[in-house]
């Protein structure tokens, strides 16, 4: 007995979608025979003075019917070679219109050496013409039909543009072409002189900024879609409080570089976050990631349970590396990332390390066993008020862990350490603790010979504990929002320019440096409160707590003798950091006196201990391993 294969579950729609194919390759060819038919009456009737003979009917319809042939032939050849255009495209109607040409000179080099010629040589030439008008009318029919059939639902919110450029262009197109977008465009506004009164997708420019409420009140637009590329914060700002005064909802389309791995869609229109209005022009855009960096090399990321870390591990995986180890002492943690990583969390593949940068022996056997080819140290303790409070534990983590890890790392090509701002002119234990760490990554860069540094951050938003996720913390407990001075400044970067900043280091960076991102100027804390205030209703009360011990007014990016050089990369600096011996380290006990443990500690930050007032050298201290 023979055995037939049962048909495929989607039988039944490759079908009907084959018949609906060929349905349209008929109508097609249906309009483009009529068209050739009905431009060679034309032109024969027009030919002849506007009285045509059933003879002179026939023979004209014959020769129409040839170049209906030879155009369905050229288009045949055309498909078969090149593909096709979407119909009532302009490519498509590109290559229709060389067809046609195409075809009738065909036919007038075969009628013009005839004595006896079945219709006027002037027949092709005309007909031609008039057959292409009819086909390229079809052909808009179809497509206009065809959007207006996908057009978002009446339901749909009205939608005004603001903004002129590719990204809001295709935008349009998007939104217009989805009929579950739950946006529909009826307008664009743009404060560019140049481009008032332009139509895209059949949308009229309507005016600028000064006209939103005017347009909004024109067109019955509940929502207006905030779209320009690299535009400054108050820009936004702007837009978006003449749109709230109009009574619309305001979105954002994110910029360009954050649809990159993704096309524009409806689903990229978001609501406005406090991101947008920081005041700073986001620098990710300008740093290209060198994927084949990690590309099938093994990569370890320490901390990788952090918000950093997972960010890096998320990058990093999709760079294509020959095995990607991921180490952090929290499981759960561990457990949040894999599952962001795979969208399951069965904690059982080699991938996830549970270990403590605090146990030597511990990392070393992780090292000696895994043998990573670069290494991205994340993990560390980064709260300045705490550590303040419990120096002995920014010892054990910051410092003895990272030497731990540096210890085991003497096989490992590249080693990047994340450090901070803070370690700039540094005056708390946070600070002091990551300026060692930029020193220990020197010494062993000169020790090992490989491309050990550092790369030095500020505040990274939406990361753990940073300062904008505390207020945003504080707003929707209903709790007045804390700052500690109103001229306090900080520098701020987003997790993609911090994530990007490692990336590019260990491409660019040189060992024994530190790379630091350029961040733009500094922002006042206060104004993030106040605007964050503004968003809540009602808005929290902002009390003012002064500043902490070990906190800056203004924090620093570079120390005062170091200098400010880009010799590879216009937006990042390299430092070159003096190195420190771990034997300097001698005498600092996590477990000792604190106040004696701060004043090592900062001794340890600089070459010059004596301008530091500690005029002797720290006896020899035993690996601490």
């Amino acid at each position: 007995m023979n055995h037939v294969d049962p048909l495929p579950d989607d039988a039944p729609i490759q079908r009907r979608d084959w018949v609906t194919r060929r349905a349209k390759a008929l109508s097609l060819l249906t309009l483009d025979t009529a068209s050739w038919c009905a431009g060679f009456l034309i032109a024969s009737w027009a030919r002849y003075e506007f009285g045509i003979t059933p003879r002179q009917c026939a023979l004209a319809l014959g020769a129409a019917g040839v170049c209906a042939v030879i155009h369905a032939a050229l288009e045949q050849v055309r498909f078969t070679a090149r593909g096709r255009h979407p119909v009532g495209s302009v490519g498509e109607a590109r290559d229709l219109g060389g067809t046609v040409v195409l075809a009738a000179a065909v036919a007038l080099a075969a009628l013009l050496p005839m004595t006896d010629r079945p219709v006027p040589a002037s027949v092709p030439v005309l007909g031609a013409a008039v057959a292409l008008l009819m086909m390229g009318a079809g052909r808009v029919t179809y497509r206009w039909r065809r959007d207006r059939d996908a057009r978002p639902a009446r339901s749909a919110d009205r939608t005004l543009i603001y903004g002129v450029d590719a990204a809001s262009e295709r935008l349009v197109r998007v939104l217009l072409g989805d009929p579950a977008s739950g946006y529909l465009p009826v307008g664009l506004l743009d404060d560019d002189p140049d481009k008032q009164g332009l139509r895209v997708a059949g949308l009229r420019v309507l005016g600028g900024r000064d006209r939103l409420t005017q347009a909004v009140r024109d067109t019955r637009a509940s929502t207006v879609i905030f779209s320009i590329n690299g535009s400054d914060a108050a820009l936004m700002r702007d837009v978006r409080s003449r749109t709230l005064q109009a009574g619309a909802a305001f979105k954002v389309l994110p910029p360009v570089r954050e649809l990159l791995d993704r096309p524009v869609t409806a689903d990229a229109v978001r609501d406005l976050q406090l991101t947008d209005l920081l005041g700073r022009a986001q620098r990710v855009a300008e740093l290209t990631v060198e994927r084949n960096g990690l590309a099938g090399r093994r990569v370890l990321v320490t901390g990788a349970g952090g918000s950093i870390g997972s960010e890096l591990c998320r990058q990093i995986a999709r760079c294509d590396p020959g095995e990607l180890m991921m180490l952090d002492r929290d499981e759960s943690a561990l457990h949040a990332l894999q599952m962001s990583l795979h969208g399951r969390a069965l904690l059982d593949g080699p991938e996830l390390i549970l270990a403590d940068i605090r146990d030597g022996d511990g990392i070393a056997r992780v090292i000696a066993d895994r043998r990573p080819d670069i290494v991205f140290h994340a993990a560390a303790l980064k709260h300045l008020t705490l550590l303040q409070r419990h120096p002995g534990e920014a010892v054990k983590t910051n410092v003895q862990g990272t030497l731990n890890v540096l210890e085991a790392c003497r096989d490992v090509a590249e080693f990047v350490n994340i450090s901070t701002d803070k370690a700039a002119n540094p005056i708390s234990v946070l600070g002091y603790s990551k300026r060692i760490t930029e020193r220990l990554m020197a010494h062993y860069a000169d020790r090992y010979g490989a491309k050990f540094l550092s790369v030095r951050f500020g505040n990274v938003l939406s990361s753990r504990g940073s300062v904008l996720t505390a207020f945003q913390a504080q707003v929707r407990a209903g709790l007045p929002i804390t700052v500690t001075h109103p001229d306090v400044t900080r520098y701020f970067m987003t997790m993609q320019e911090a994530v990007h900043l490692v990336l590019q280091a260990a491409v660019l960076g040189r060992g024994g440096e530190a790379l630091v991102l350029d961040m733009g100027e500094p922002v006042r804390i206060a104004e993030v409160a106040q605007r964050l205030a503004a968003e809540a209703s009602p808005p929290p009360e902002i009390v003012y707590t002064g500043l902490r011990p070990g906190e800056k007014l203004h924090e620093d990016l570079f120390g005062v003798d170091e200098i400010d050089s880009r010799p590879l990369h216009p937006l990042i600096s390299h430092v070159r950091v003096p190195a420190l011996a771990p034997e300097e380290l001698a005498g600092l006990d996590p477990y000792g006196d604190p106040d004696e443990m701060v004043k090592r500690l900062a001794a340890c930050c600089d070459d010059n201990l004596a301008r530091l007032g500690d005029t002797t050298r720290l006896s020899a201290l035993p690996s601490p391993r």
